[in-house]
C-alpha cells in the first residue's frame, strides 16, 4: 500500500536560510549538506571513487514554543506541503501491466500516461441540475475525511454511471479527474484471472484517485448466484447426484475474478486500505448488473447518462458552434424531445459545418432522420412483441385442446 503522505517538500537549496512567521513566532530553517569522505570501489580490476553527501534541515526556535511546534507548526507545515504539491500534480491515467509480464516477471504494479483529458463541467453535455448535483457530491466528499472516520467507514465513494452509448459516461469521468485532480486507474477485469491477483492490483493504487471499471456488465460474468442457481436446475432435472452437481458446478467454473471477490475490495476488509478514493463503474445495461453490486456502500450514487436535452444541446452549441441562442433553437429543441439521439451524435453533426445556420440546418435533417428510424425500429419492437404473443396463445390454445382431448379418452 502507498505509504501515506509525511514528508515535506521544499525548495530550500543548500547551505540556505530562510525565515518563517507563524501565528507572531519567528522560525529559522536551514539546509544542511555534509560531503562525505571518498570511496574507492574496485570493480572488474576497474577501481573508481565514490562522493556522497548527507542533506538535513534544521530548525531554530524558542524553547517556550516546542509545544507550538508539534501541536500546529508542523501539521501547518505538511498540510501546506501536500497543497503545493497537488497543484504541481500532473494527471495519470494507469494501466495495468501485460498478462505475460505480470506473470513471468511478477511486476503488478502500473503503467501510466499523463492525462490530457480537456473534457470539464462547463464543457460537459449534461442537464445542468444533474452537472451541479455531481460537483456538490465530490466536494462534500473530499471535506469529510473526519465524518468517515467518525463513523467507522472507509474514505470512498463508489459511482454507477449507466445509459447508451455516447452519452457521455467517459467524459463525465475525465471531467471529474479534472476537478478533483484525482488520478485514473482503468481497471480491465477480463485481464485479472484471480481474486488474488485483483488485491494486488488494488493495493498498489494510490490515495485521491478514481477506479474505473467501464462496461462491468460484460467485462466478465460478475452474476455468480445466479448462474449456479441455473446450473443447479438444470443438473437437478437430469437426475445428477448432489455430489456430481457440486463437481460439475465446480469444474465449469473459469479461472476469473468473482463477484465476491469485487465486492471484499469495494467494501469488505481490503476497502480501507487508502484514502479519498473514488469508485466507478459504467455499464450500457442497468438491468444486466447484480444487485449486490448496486445498493448504498457500494454504488452510492447512480447516475443516469441519458439521450441528448435541449440543455444538453444549448452546451454543444456554445462548445462547437460559440452560440447560446438562434432562431432554429425552437426546432432542434422540439425534435430533440421526442427523438433519441445521443449527445456524441449531435457533436457530430455540428463538426461538419463551422456556420452556425448551415449547421443546425444539417442537425435538423439529422433529427428528422433519426425520428423515421426510431419510429420504424419502434413498430417493429411491437410487432416482434405482438408476434410473441399471439405464438404464446397459439402454443395455450394447442395444450388446452391435447388436454380434452386426453380427458375425453380416459373417460371413454
Amino acid at each position: 500500500m502507498p505509504e501515506k503522505e509525511t514528508k515535506i517538500k521544499t525548495s530550500i537549496t543548500s547551505n540556505q536560510e530562510i525565515i518563517d512567521n507563524f501565528n507572531g513566532v519567528r522560525f529559522k530553517w536551514r539546509q544542511i549538506t555534509r560531503q562525505l569522505e571518498s570511496k574507492r570501489v574496485v570493480y572488474n580490476g576497474q577501481s573508481s571513487s565514490t562522493q556522497t553527501e548527507i542533506r538535513y534541515f534544521t530548525l531554530c526556535f524558542h524553547k517556550k514554543h516546542k509545544a507550538m511546534v508539534f501541536d500546529s507548526y508542523f501539521p501547518f507545515v505538511i498540510k501546506e506541503s501536500k497543497n503545493f504539491k497537488d497543484e504541481k500534480k500532473t494527471l495519470k491515467i494507469h494501466t495495468v501491466n501485460s498478462d505475460q509480464m505480470r506473470r513471468y516477471s511478477g511486476d503488478w504494479s502500473w503503467n501510466s500516461v499523463t492525462l490530457d483529458h480537456p473534457a470539464n463541467f462547463d464543457t460537459l453535455a449534461m442537464d445542468t441540475e444533474m452537472k451541479r448535483m455531481v460537483m456538490d457530491d465530490l466536494e462534500r466528499f473530499v471535506r469529510r475525511k473526519e465524518f468517515y472516520r467518525k463513523v467507522g467507514k472507509a474514505w470512498k465513494r463508489g459511482y454507477l454511471l449507466y445509459g447508451p452509448p455516447g452519452t457521455g459516461k467517459s467524459s463525465l469521468i475525465a471531467a471529474m479527474a479534472n476537478y478533483l485532480n484525482f488520478d485514473i486507474y482503468d481497471l480491465e477485469l477480463t485481464d485479472i484471472h484471480a481474486n488474488s491477483e485483483l488485491r494486488k492490483l488494488l493495493i498498489g493504487t494510490a490515495n485521491k484517485s478514481i477506479l474505473v471499471v467501464e462496461d462491468i456488465d460484460c467485462s466478465l460474468e460478475l452474476d455468480d448466484r445466479k448462474a449456479e442457481e441455473r446450473a443447479l436446475k438444470v443438473l437437478r432435472s437430469s437426475k445428477a447426484s448432489q455430489a456430481q452437481t457440486v463437481n460439475i458446478i465446480h469444474q465449469n467454473k473459469p479461472n476469473q475474478v468473482t463477484l465476491s471477490g469485487l465486492l471484499n475490495f469495494i467494501d469488505g476488509l481490503w476497502s480501507s486500505c487508502g484514502d479519498e478514493r473514488i469508485i466507478i463503474f459504467t455499464t450500457n445495461h442497468k438491468d444486466r448488473i447484480d444487485p449486490a453490486l448496486l445498493r448504498p456502500g457500494r454504488m452510492d450514487v447512480h447516475i443516469h447518462m441519458s439521450y441528448c436535452t435541449p440543455c444538453a444541446f444549448k452546451t454543444l452549441s456554445e462548445n462547437y458552434l460559440g452560440i447560446s441562442d438562434h432562431p432554429l433553437f425552437v426546432e432542434v429543441n422540439g425534435m430533440l424531445e421526442k427523438t433519441k439521439v445521443t449527445p456524441a451524435e449531435v457533436g457530430e453533426q455540428l463538426l461538419r459545418n463551422e456556420e452556425p445556420e448551415a449547421a443546425l440546418q444539417g442537425l435538423i435533417e439529422f433529427l428528422h432522420k433519426k425520428k423515421r428510424e426510431n419510429d420504424e425500429m419502434e413498430a417493429r419492437k411491437l410487432k416482434e412483441e405482438k408476434d410473441e404473443e399471439e405464438l404464446g396463445t397459439q402454443e395455450l390454445v394447442g395444450q388446452t385442446s391435447t388436454t380434452r382431448d386426453l380427458s375425453f379418452r380416459l373417460n371413454h
